[in-house]
């Protein structure tokens, strides 16, 4: 084939090929570069071009060889000169496949720019976007390219800021757990520290890494980056403090919570609360610091007190937010029902009117709802719709405990809706037999505004949180009140929002006055608030000889989180220790593992113990194992006034007899209820010299250990604790005559 007349100049036969590119026509601009070449071999962007069409064809080493060949006669300038050519025609066009979001070609494209032009930042940020756009992102590539080591130099060349600020986001969206993330994002910082974008982008990559994939150790690595930019700016000590806390690094959590609330001036009343919050966070949950935990929970208070008193209209979401549970650890103080309720109902009170404040049109709007609802009779025989609002639906304490009552829900009268708050990016498999459980299961983030939105468009007629206090965000949405009847169940004693209709509780869990001191009218089942079916036990991992402990020996045990030890209970511990020969005492739960241990040898050297019965336990791998552990304990000893839940349930489960102090508020009669409904009253004490007689007389008495290991046993086919089935059928009574109540007013 010879050249066409009208291919007299390289104009155009340029507007030929491109035309023939356009159409995707590579081999017939193939033909026409090829014809140029001939015409004008000295020209060597025709080979550049005939390159790129050979490359576009799939013939890609060809398209190798004649860029190749095309530059083997040149000097080492013109070799230079022609690599920037060639570098500025694949770039233009891979910008064209962009436009057309042809990504792979694009993708192939800088690839080979990559090849002429290793160093070019720009190409290499482009093909980290492509990659991550094509799901073939897997990390390594920010080692394998160098990125990083060409960000950290000197002189990179000219980075494209908005572009590196676009791909570092990219890159912690997609696997901010990769070794490599937080070096690229340290590499950026060194670009970007001027971008107020950077120090956004990093924390909340960060707070999505401690609490969606529940990696906070990993979290404070990406959050100390911002500390680089401003160390004390107060919404990143706040979410840093509470990182170092959850890792386990309760020192430094500690001491950025101080941080924080030095900062703040005496007129930040509601941030001074919060700031204060942490740091008695910080203090519970390491356990062994009760005097300093002491002192600040009555700053606390005081500052309650005042903000109470101030009643300040707040326009900022996370402060209300923050607000919602700075009263949290309170029962675990004191057990004190009346006082606990007041200022937890009153604070809670405060933040649902600045919330509805805050979103006004949303909450008018759900407003608007309940007063149009039809209440014609008939809509009592229609399915009704239930959901289920938490964070827990998962291996959680709630997740172990609630799947009984998903599993033999009524699904011809009941419609179930899950309301997964911050669903876990990782493999769970509870979570997941939670989501298909569910008629509909929606998988939520953390914006409290859009989960209300979505309750209410699924127009649920009952509403279940399950977090109460344990976290701010299902408070938002309660207090919102986007469900026709809202209610408490399960995860922690009631919020105190004004907007929840309900707290389902039991004879027992509660004292017969209680309803004098909840803003929530107290639903009370017949028998018992919570059953199961049982529990997976696995096989134990330890035995008495793994802890120099005699086969003969009494052994108890107290298996609680810090936050839960007293130093008046541990006290109590330590008579019954000391009361009964060969005995010695199992302690094991989250917590700083020198200040607790610290801390009961400090009681045990007080009252007389040897400190060498006291055993500490680490934490195991997997539920069913803790569960098989526990049959090393003869007894186990209660903690007051916060009482143990699940392992409470779990204790009697495994046979094991147990001592509990029963207090006035909902933490202190846990373990009460759940030991009535096994039929189980020895270990039952309503006074300390109770706890301590009833924890000498079953260490002593084997006759009666093992007399209650057989009730507990039998209890397994009888007792109400241990039909979840019948509960789950009072659970849905309750649920349908709440239902007439709300046609009937």
């Amino acid at each position: 084939m010879t050249l066409n007349s009208s291919l007299t100049n390289f104009a155009s036969w340029q507007q030929q090929a491109e035309q023939c590119l356009i159409q995707s026509d590579y081999y017939k601009a193939a033909i026409i570069y090829e014809q140029a070449i001939e015409a004008e071999p000295e020209v060597k962007s025709h080979y550049w071009h005939l390159g790129l069409m050979l490359l576009l064809h799939g013939q890609e080493a060809e398209a190798q060889t004649t860029w190749l060949m095309a530059m083997m006669e040149g000097e080492p300038e013109q070799i230079e000169l022609w690599n920037e050519e060639l570098a500025l025609i694949l770039e233009a066009e891979a910008e064209r496949r962009s436009a057309l979001a042809d990504r792979s070609t694009a993708y192939l494209l800088r690839h080979h720019l990559g090849e002429i032009q290793r160093k070019n930042v720009n190409n290499l940020l482009h093909l980290i976007q492509l990659s991550i756009e094509l799901e073939t992102f897997t990390g390594d590539e920010l080692a394998s390219w160098e990125i990083i080591e060409l960000l950290r130099s000197k002189q990179p060349g000219k980075v494209d800021v908005n572009h590196l600020m676009q791909v570092l986001q990219l890159v912690l969206d997609c696997d901010p757990l990769h070794p490599l993330s937080r070096d690229f994002a340290e590499a950026c910082l060194l670009h970007l520290e001027h971008l107020p974008k950077y120090f956004a982008v990093v924390l909340v990559a960060a707070i999505n890494v401690a609490y969606s994939l529940l990696q906070p150790a990993q979290a404070v690595k990406l959050a100390e980056l911002c500390q680089r930019i401003d160390a004390e700016d107060l919404e990143l000590l706040r979410h840093l403090a509470a990182f170092y806390q959850n890792s386990g690094d309760y020192t430094k959590g500690i001491e950025i919570a101080k941080k924080c609330y030095s900062l703040l001036k005496p007129e930040a009343l509601s941030d001074r609360v919060f700031a204060n919050h942490l740091m008695l966070r910080g203090l519970m949950y390491a356990g062994g610091y009760r005097e300093e935990a002491q002192k600040v929970v009555e700053l606390q208070e005081s500052l309650l007190r005042e903000l109470v008193e101030q009643q300040p209209i707040l326009n900022d979401s996370a402060q209300i937010s923050r607000l919602l549970i700075s009263t949290f650890f309170l029962p675990y103080l004191r057990d004190d029902l009346k006082q606990n309720r007041k200022i937890q109902n009153q604070v809670a009170a405060l933040c649902q009117s600045n919330l509805q404040n805050y979103a006004n049109e949303q909450a008018e709007w759900y407003k608007k709802r309940r007063s149009l609802v039809s209440k014609k009779l008939d809509k009592l025989d229609k399915p009704l719709k239930i959901g289920y609002l938490s964070n827990c639906l998962r291996q959680h304490s709630v997740g172990w405990l609630a799947r009984w009552l998903f599993e033999y829900h009524n699904r011809d009268r009941f419609e179930i809706y899950g309301y997964f708050v911050n669903y876990k990016q990782k493999e769970d498999p509870l979570q997941e037999w939670y989501a298909n459980q569910v008629n509909q299961a929606h998988k939520m983030g953390i914006d409290s505004r859009e989960i209300a939105e979505k309750i209410y468009q699924d127009e649920i007629d009952i509403l279940i949180d399950l977090d109460s206090l344990t976290l701010d965000i299902s408070c938002e949405v309660m207090a919102l009140k986007p469900a026709l009847i809202q209610a408490t169940w399960l995860g922690w004693d009631a919020s105190g929002i004004p907007a929840v209709d309900y707290f389902i509780a039991d004879p027992y869990v509660l004292p017969d006055d209680a309803q004098n001191y909840y803003s929530e009218k107290i639903w009370r089942l017949p028998q018992t608030y919570i059953a199961v079916d049982g529990f997976e036990v696995g096989v134990p991992t330890l035995r008495r000889e793994h802890l120099n402990i005699p086969s003969d020996a009494i052994v108890y045990l107290s298996a609680q989180g810090g936050c839960k030890r007293h130093p008046d209970t541990i006290r109590l511990q330590m008579r019954i220790l000391k009361a009964v020969p060969n005995s010695y005492f199992l302690i094991k739960g989250l917590a700083e593992e020198e200040a607790i241990k610290s801390f009961f040898h400090r009681i045990a050297n007080e009252e007389g113990v040897d400190s060498d019965r006291l055993r500490f336990l680490p934490m195991v791998r997997s539920e069913a194992i803790h569960r098989a552990n526990l049959s090393l304990a003869d007894v186990v000893l209660d903690t007051y006034p916060y009482n143990g839940a699940t392992t409470t349930l779990e204790t009697l489960w495994m046979g094991i007899p147990l001592v509990t102090r029963v207090g006035e508020q909902f933490a202190a009669r846990n373990s009460y209820t759940m030991m009535m409904n096994a039929g189980i009253t020895q270990g039952i004490a309503w006074t300390d010299e109770e706890y301590v007689d009833w924890g000498i007389r079953l260490g002593k008495d084997s006759a009666l250990r093992q007399k209650i290991a057989w009730q507990l046993q039998q209890s397994r086919h009888t007792a109400p604790l241990w039909n979840a089935e019948q509960f789950t059928q009072q659970m849905e009574k309750a649920y349908r005559e709440m239902w007439q109540i709300y046609l009937d007013t």
